[in-house]
């Protein structure tokens, strides 16, 4: 087993090394939540860690950087990497701002209706209903 276990291994670390998958699947345990939104880590090559992020954050994860390193290396319980390369690009992920709802005008006689209810959260819920209702028309 001892002799074969390199011959299978060895393709798959030249493409991802076991620090650099492992890098990645703990990513958020290890920066915490704030960084990772921001930050994604692309590869670990020769102690060097390549890391996809904006440009402003870049700045900052260059003050950062040997308290990222130490936290990295405090992990992986060695020194995996040494350097932080950043390259310019948004984390995947990262949620889109979800569009406005247009403003819409409900029919005459609804808001007839509503106008003849007694003001309250009754009143509130159906104007919200009927908002939601003649949106999707």
């Amino acid at each position: 087993m001892s002799s074969l276990i390199p011959r299978l291994t060895r393709p798959a670390f030249r493409k991802r090394s076991p620090a650099g998958a492992q890098l990645m699947a703990d990513w958020p345990g290890i920066v915490g939540p704030a960084l990772a939104a921001v930050t994604q880590p692309l590869r670990v090559t020769s102690g060097t860690l390549t890391l996809g992020c904006s440009g402003p954050v870049a700045m900052e994860l260059q003050h950062l950087a040997p308290e990222l390193i130490s936290r990295i290396n405090a992990h992986f319980g060695r020194v995996a990497v040494e350097r932080l390369r950043f390259v310019q690009q948004a984390p995947a992920g990262v949620p889109r701002p979800a569009p406005r709802p247009q403003p819409v005008q409900l029919p005459a006689p609804v808001e007839a209706r509503l106008a003849e209810m007694p003001a309250g959260e009754l009143r509130d819920a159906l104007a919200k209903l009927a908002l939601g209702v003649y949106r999707k028309r």
